[in-house]
């Protein structure tokens, strides 16, 4: 394989990560029509997948950067004997435990079967035509305007249901960002208190994916430079992209509705669409 070209694919790819990952348009569905239309292939079995996981952990690791201070305080906070279980970060970490296992089960059980028979672009880009409706009727009917300055403080049902929502994002192209905030709506919670936990609830998630996909792949070890390459560059630029991204999502969320993301996801649907019954994929 051409070795430059490769790593610019690679690049466009780290780009197009950073700025999906925590918005709800969905980050996976995004890079498998990028994939399809570069033509982003390797001769390695499942590389391409394994890859699709992998740079995400970029984009995760810039969560731990901008939010370190709160993860640094419910480490050091972390038993309830010394502030209290309401403000340990043993109830905080609790929360996310609780939200990880619906996802973590049927990940386990059907992430493989949804990535082999619903990664196609045209199906991915259904999926996000019709996630898109869902999310403008969840947010007319669930969001609460009035709790932008609730704070970061979930409950064990509101964690649950979040983690059942979570479970859409195995299908390409739902947006684990969208079911989580939808979950939290549902539940309750404001959009930003919704996303900030998603945002945390992402850590584990994808750290589990992506060690889950090296696994199964075999390793590192029959990586050729090139694929190395290109996943090093990939993971690099979606942590810088990322980094940029959060922060304006966060502030966006506060001022206006993520109606605007449903209105883009259908937009895109339907060109990918278009693009697949041309054959241009």
């Amino acid at each position: 394989m051409d070795f430059l070209l490769f790593v610019l694919k690679s690049i466009v790819l780290g780009i197009v990560e950073g700025i999906t990952e925590f918005l709800p348009i969905s980050s996976t569905g995004h890079l498998r029509i990028f994939e399809s239309l570069m033509h982003f292939e390797s001769t390695t079995p499942h590389y391409v997948d394994m890859y699709t996981y992998v740079i995400q952990l970029g984009a995760i690791l810039a969560v731990v950067l901008l939010y370190w201070k709160k993860i640094k305080d419910t480490i050091i906070n972390f038993f309830p004997s010394k502030v209290g279980y309401e403000k340990s970060g043993f109830k905080f970490w609790f929360m996310i435990v609780i939200a990880c296992v619906p996802g973590a089960i049927l990940g386990i059980l059907f992430n493989d079967l949804a990535d082999k028979y619903l990664s196609g672009s045209i199906i991915v880009a259904v999926v996000l035509f019709l996630g898109a409706i869902w999310m403008i009727y969840a947010e007319n009917k669930f969001r609460n305007n009035n709790l932008t300055k609730q704070k970061l403080s979930v409950t064990p049902k509101q964690a649950l249901i979040i983690g059942l929502f979570q479970c859409l994002a195995i299908i390409p192209g739902m947006s684990r960002s969208a079911s989580t905030i939808i979950g939290g709506w549902v539940s309750g919670l404001s959009t930003v208190v919704a996303a900030e936990f998603s945002f945390f609830l992402a850590i584990p998630v994808m750290f589990g994916m992506s060690f889950l996909k090296i696994f199964k792949l075999g390793g590192f070890n029959l990586l050729s430079g090139t694929e190395i390459t290109a996943l090093i560059v990939g993971f690099i630029v979606s942590f810088i992209v990322a980094v940029a991204v959060i922060s304006k999502f966060i502030s966006y969320l506060k001022r206006k509705p993520m109606k605007g993301f449903a209105y883009y996801r259908m937009i895109f649907a339907v060109i990918v669409i278009v693009a697949g019954l041309l054959k241009i994929f």
